[in-house]
C-alpha cells in the first residue's frame, strides 16, 4: 500500500478542514480521530465527506495510522491546546522513529511549545509549534500559517504547509518558517491579541454609534470606512452581521452581550508582563469581555444606579473614522513591538514584515493596513519610526479626544480607545512622573533613584525621615 506524505490527529473543525485542504493540493493524507468519548462516528462522517479523487486514509489506531506514513513522518496534531497534546504526545510516541516531526497546529502556549520541543529532542523526535489562522473557512481554502521549530524540519513540511496556504497579492505563500522553538505558537498568540483588540474597537465604535444610528445606518457608515485605508476582513464581516435578518428582526439585536475568550488574549497580555513591554489595548479588550461575562451583576448594577439622560447629539462619522484609524495603528505597534521584544530576548531572529506579508490574507487581522505595513518594517523597527504614521497619529489627536469625549457624556465604556490615547500621550511625553514613583521607592523600600544631572550608571538613595 502507498505511504501518505502526512498525518493528521484530530478531525474537529479545524482538522478536518485542513486535511480536506491538503487532499485538494494533490497530497496523500492519513486522519485519526478517537472513537472514545462519543466520537465513534466522527472518523466515518468525515470520510463520507471526501471524494474519489481525494487521497484520503482514515485510521482509529495510532499503530497503523503511523504506519501508514511515509518516513520521516510528517504529523499534523490538531486538537484543544494544553494537557491533551501532551497525552497524543505520549499515546504516539512509542510508533515514532528518530527524525519524525510533530507539528502541533492549535493554540497552544509558547512555553508549553518549549518545553516539547527540548522534551522530544532528547528522544530525537522534531516538534514544530505551527499556529494557524483563519477559522474553519481560512483552513479549507487558505489560512495564515506561522510555524516555528528548527530551520531542518521546516525544510521537509514546507512542500505541504506551502501549498495549502492563503496566497498574497503576488502569489507568494502565506506561510514562512517564524522562527526556533515557541516563535511560531509565539507570533500566533500576539495575531489573536490583536484580532481581540481589533474587535474591540469595532464594538465600542458600534456602541457609540448606536446612540443616534441604526444597525442598517451603522453598516452603511462601516461600508463606507471599508473603502478606506482602514478597510479589514474584521470591519467587512461587521458590516455583514449588522445586516443580517432572520424574520425581519436584526439577529445581532437578539444576542446576548457575553462575549466569550478561550485565553490567547490574556496571553498576550501576561507575556507583555513578563518581557517589559505595553500592550495595554489588548488587556482592555479581553477585561472587557470578562466584564461582558458578569451579565447578572451588570443588570442588577444598572437598575440600582440613578442616571441622568444627556442630550443627545449625533456623533460626527469622520472625526470618528480619524479616531478609530489612531487606535488601530497604536494596536499593531503594540503587539508587533511585543513580537520585536520576544525576538530580541529568545533569538528568535523574527522577521516582522514577512510577519506583515503572511497576516495580508487567510489570517483574522488580515486589512489594508497589514499590506502597508510590509514596507514599514522593510525600513524601521517599529510603526512609530515611520514619518506618515507618526503625522496620522499626530494630526489625529484631536479626533480621539473628541470621540472619548462624546462616550463620556453619553456614559459609553470606550476603553480601548481610552487605552490608545493613553499610550500615545505616555510615550510621547518627555517628562513623566515617574520620578515620584521612584522616590515613593526609596523612601519606604531604599530601592535607590537616577538623578537628570548624574549618568545613567549611578544610583542614589535619600534618608527621607
Amino acid at each position: 500500500m502507498s505511504k501518505s506524505t502526512i498525518g493528521v490527529i484530530g478531525l474537529g473543525v479545524m482538522g478536518s478542514s485542513l486535511s480536506l485542504n491538503i487532499a485538494d493540493k494533490g497530497f496523500a493524507v492519513s486522519v485519526y480521530n478517537r472513537v472514545k468519548q462519543g466520537e465513534a462516528h466522527v472518523l466515518s462522517d468525515f470520510l463520507k465527506r471526501t471524494d474519489a479523487s481525494m487521497k484520503i486514509k482514515g485510521f482509529t489506531e495510532f499503530k497503523s495510522f503511523v504506519t501508514s506514513l511515509e518516513r520521516p513522518r510528517n504529523i499534523l496534531v490538531m486538537i484543544k491546546a494544553g494537557n491533551a497534546i501532551d497525552a497524543v504526545i505520549e499515546a504516539v510516541l512509542p510508533f515514532l522513529d528518530e527524525g519524525d516531526i510533530l507539528i502541533d497546529g492549535g493554540n497552544s502556549h509558547y512555553l508549553d511549545t518549549n518545553r516539547r520541543v527540548t522534551n522530544l529532542k532528547d528522544k530525537k523526535i522534531n516538534f514544530v509549534g505551527c499556529g494557524v489562522s483563519g477559522g474553519e473557512e481560512g483552513a479549507r481554502k487558505g489560512p495564515s500559517i506561522m510555524p516555528g521549530g528548527t530551520k531542518e524540519s521546516y525544510a521537509k513540511i514546507a512542500p505541504v504547509l506551502e501549498a495549502i496556504a492563503a496566497k498574497d497579492n503576488h502569489g507568494k505563500s502565506c506561510c514562512i518558517h517564524v522562527g526556533e522553538a515557541g516563535a511560531g505558537h509565539f507570533v500566533k498568540m500576539v495575531h489573536n491579541g490583536i484580532e481581540y483588540a481589533e474587535m474591540q474597537l469595532l464594538a465600542e465604535v458600534y456602541a457609540l454609534l448606536s446612540v443616534t444610528k441604526t444597525n442598517d445606518e451603522i453598516a452603511n457608515v462601516f461600508s463606507e470606512w471599508n473603502k478606506t485605508d482602514v478597510s479589514s476582513y474584521l470591519l467587512e464581516i461587521t458590516i455583514d452581521i449588522l445586516r443580517k435578518k432572520e424574520n425581519g428582526i436584526h439577529v445581532l439585536d437578539t444576542i446576548l452581550d457575553k462575549a466569550g475568550n478561550k485565553g490567547t488574549g490574556s496571553w498576550s497580555s501576561k507575556a507583555a508582563f513578563d518581557l517589559g513591554t505595553v500592550n495595554t489595548m489588548m488587556s482592555s479588550a479581553v477585561f472587557a469581555r470578562y466584564i461582558s461575562a458578569f451579565k447578572h451583576k451588570r443588570n442588577a448594577l444598572s437598575n440600582a444606579i440613578k442616571t441622568v439622560a444627556n442630550q443627545v447629539e449625533t456623533v460626527d462619522v469622520k472625526v470618528l473614522e480619524k479616531a478609530y484609524r489612531f487606535a488601530r495603528i497604536v494596536n499593531h505597534h503594540q503587539g508587533f513591538e511585543l513580537m520585536q521584544l520576544a525576538s530580541n530576548t529568545y533569538n528568535w531572529y523574527l522577521n516582522l514584515s514577512e510577519i506583515a506579508r503572511i497576516w495580508t490574507n487567510g489570517c483574522i487581522i488580515r486589512s489594508e493596513f497589514m499590506e502597508t505595513s510590509i514596507n514599514i518594517f522593510k525600513y524601521n523597527n517599529n510603526y512609530l519610526e515611520d514619518e506618515t504614521l507618526l503625522e496620522v497619529l499626530t494630526s489625529s489627536e484631536a479626533a480621539i479626544k473628541k470621540s472619548i469625549s462624546y462616550s463620556l457624556s453619553h456614559r459609553i465604556a470606550f476603553d480601548t480607545f481610552w487605552s490608545a490615547y493613553n499610550y500615545w500621550i505616555a510615550i510621547t511625553t518627555e517628562r513623566l512622573p515617574a520620578n515620584l514613583i521612584q522616590a515613593q521607592r526609596d523612601y519606604f523600600g531604599a530601592h535607590t533613584y537616577q538623578k537628570t544631572d548624574a549618568p545613567e550608571t549611578q544610583f542614589f538613595h535619600t534618608k527621607w525621615y
